[in-house]
């Protein structure tokens, strides 16, 4: 017994969608309920830098995320929130500098200073390049943009972190434990390396920088793995803060961690079965006290059927604050000290995260492995395997593999089907308010701020002061990264889908049966079936259209797959140039609906509507509808776990329109 009660971490829900002002609202009603930090996610043009009014930004406004083009958009989303009392966490990469600057205007118009600001921006690019993809620059000036960040923070905003090197969507991509410790801390170490040669900080200041790297981490359903990857970690960053930077005071080598429970392994079969999975992750990263989370968020049991409601937020928050107050899990030390089982786990994690991590050194870096698509290749691999272990049954998912009777569940039976819908209007409401907020602000102050944010960039100077007076001055997200992008450039990340190795052993007859179908039906057509995997819209959750792209390309198929962010029009473009005898598309950010129709029209603009079109997706079954009447003819959701399968039955598509390629 400690003799005290701990105090609990920071209890948070990530949230966020439709317009500023609905968020506001759904911020202000979780804070009421108890919620004690908040978690911003914004929509896909703000991530990937595009006002709401770019053609890019077409059917994506609001839907995974809130729109913020401006500061009077950021002064809305925390209307009523004193942001000189509040820990924010912004879910935000590649635009993280601009989102910190309006933050830190609406704070100063609120009337607090920036010493009073805490919270976290993610800023992590690397993995953005391997598994989320909403980076826009290249990796070098993207390093740029971070180490400026940190530079400014750690003297402006010192209750900020400005980091939080994040292996959750490393996981979500199909990372092993081992990986996810190994790249993350190779992501950690490759920005500490550069905030040392760009020579920003001060060394007898470094160790300040050092302390504010936090990290934000994933607790999939292996509860014994999960826990003893969080106490490699711990040990893991002491080791490294310690003898490669030679960090002497305790506190800067701290492990300090935020987490969200896994994702990935929500299903869509028997989706009540979610709560027990999201409790038991989250045991994983509280029970142990020496390698405790700081801030814990919890998806709900639905997301993946679509956007949680409020009451469904709630109940998460709910499932938080009872495992912190009712339990006396706070009132103990550490309870896994002393365990062999436990500490032999973590010994083997720690041994091969190091490993991995010597290879990647031994490459140059996490970024010099980022661009010879190591690490990408390896992640294809890895959720290959897992997705070939759950189709052959070797890896149990109750209510899809296994257990799958069930009776209706009562969850999901009202009219709204168990999730909250985007609101249609939504986006609309959103490009009114930024045409009049463009029409309202003094165009100079503008030009000037420009101007002088555009002559930072190439002069090498600190982009956060002159990005600050941006904000201040009226300049939309856009505007701001087009500066950027005339200066850096853009950047495609290589997909890892070309090298990646074939799951062996599980499925493989399924998949030989498959390979002899594909094999006769293209010698009835003349020539070797031909798939164009896309992913249209601003969507970067690229693993689903990477697994299709591989088991396509195992089964025999010939697969044309360029990788994220594609327009309709590029990729109809693609299917005609291509001479494609099917087209798959892959959606996770709920902008199907506009984008798949999109691309059916441009099809048959070009007289090749004959083309088969797939779809695979979080797709409500409403929307499922719609689609099939507007000419899809398959759609995959989350449910449909065996690629075979698909594959099988696209190959029986192809052969049923015969030859209809361009």
């Amino acid at each position: 017994m400690t003799g005290h009660r701990d105090k609990p971490w920071l209890i948070r829900t990530y949230s966020g969608h439709s317009t500023a002002a609905a968020s506001n609202a759904l911020y202000r009603t979780n804070l009421k309920r108890g919620q004690t930090g908040l978690s911003v996610a914004f929509d896909l043009p703000t991530q990937t830098g595009y006002d709401s009014d770019h053609p890019l930004a077409k059917g994506e406004v609001g839907k995974v995320g809130v729109p913020v083009c401006h500061l009077g958009d950021m002064k809305t989303l925390f209307d009523g929130i004193p942001l000189g009392e509040m820990n924010t966490s912004m879910t935000i990469n590649a635009t993280a500098p601009w989102l910190l600057a309006l933050y830190i205007a609406a704070a100063e118009q609120q009337g607090a200073s920036r010493a009073q600001l805490s919270g976290t921006t993610q800023n992590d690019i690397i993995k953005e390049y391997l598994s989320r993809g909403t980076y826009i620059f290249p990796p070098a000036p993207s390093m740029r943009l971070t180490t400026d960040m940190i530079a400014f923070t750690y003297r402006e905003v010192p209750k900020w972190n400005p980091m939080n090197v994040c292996s959750y969507h490393l996981q979500e991509a199909g990372a092993t434990p081992v990986q996810e410790l190994a790249y993350a801390l190779a992501t950690a170490i490759a920005v500490l390396d550069a905030v040392k040669e760009a020579g920003q900080v001060p060394p007898e200041d470094f160790p300040q920088v050092v302390g504010r790297i936090s990290f934000f981490v994933n607790a999939g359903i292996r509860f014994i793995t999960e826990l003893c990857k969080m106490r490699a970690f711990a040990r893991l960053w002491e080791e490294i803060t310690r003898d490669r930077y030679g960090i002497q005071d305790e506190q800067f080598r701290r492990f300090r961690y935020g987490v969200q429970v896994n994702s990935l392994g929500l299903t869509e079969p028997q989706p009540e079965n979610n709560v027990y999975r999201i409790l038991i992750e989250m045991l994983a990263v509280v029970l142990s006290k020496d390698a405790r989370a700081r801030a814990v968020q919890l998806p709900a049991w639905n997301e993946a059927l679509g956007l949680p409601r409020p009451w469904d937020q709630q109940w998460s928050l709910r499932l938080q604050q009872i495992v912190a107050f009712e339990t006396d899990l706070l009132e103990y030390g550490d309870l896994f000290n002393g365990s062999h089982v436990i500490d032999g786990k973590v010994e083997e994690l720690m041994a091969e995260a190091l490993e991995e991590l010597a290879r990647i050194d031994a490459m140059g870096g996490a970024i010099a492995a980022v661009e010879s698509s190591y690490m990408k290749q390896r992640l294809v691999e890895s959720n290959s395997k897992r997705l070939s272990a759950i189709e052959s049954g070797e890896q149990t998912v109750v209510g899809v593999n296994k257990f799958t009777e069930s009776a209706p569940s009562p969850l999901t039976a009202g009219d709204d089907g168990g999730f909250l819908a985007a609101d249609p209007a939504a986006e609309a409401d959103q490009l009114g308010r930024l045409e009049a907020w463009r029409a309202a602000r003094n165009d100079a102050d503008v030009q000037a701020a420009l101007a002088e944010l555009g002559a930072a960039a190439r002069e090498g100077r600190n982009i956060m002061e002159p990005s600050i007076r941006a904000a201040h001055a009226g300049v939309t997200t856009g505007e701001w990264s087009a500066v950027l992008r005339e200066i850096f450039g853009e950047y495609r990340a290589p997909t890892g889908v070309g090298k990646a190795a074939a799951a062996a052993g599980a499925g493989a007859d399924g998949l030989a049966v498959v390979r002899d179908r594909v094999t006769a039906v293209s010698e009835r057509l003349g020539r070797r079936i031909k798939m164009l995997v896309g992913k249209p819209g601003l969507d970067g959750h690229s693993n689903g259209a990477e697994q299709i792209a591989v088991r396509a390309r195992d089964a025999g198929i010939e697969v044309v797959y360029e990788g994220i962010r594609l327009t309709p029009a590029q990729i109809v473009n693609a299917a005609l140039e291509e001479g494609v005898h099917v087209v798959g598309l892959s959606i996770l950010s709920g902008s199907h609906v506009a984008l798949v129709t999109e691309v059916l029209d441009r099809l048959r603009g070009l007289g090749i509507g004959d083309i088969p079109v797939v779809v695979g997706g979080i797709i409500p079954p409403e929307d499922e509808r719609t689609l099939k009447a507007a000419g899809v003819a398959r759609i995959y959701t989350p449910k449909d776990y065996d690629l075979t399968a698909i594959m099988s039955d696209i190959v029986e598509l192809v052969d049923e329109r015969g030859e209809k390629a361009a």
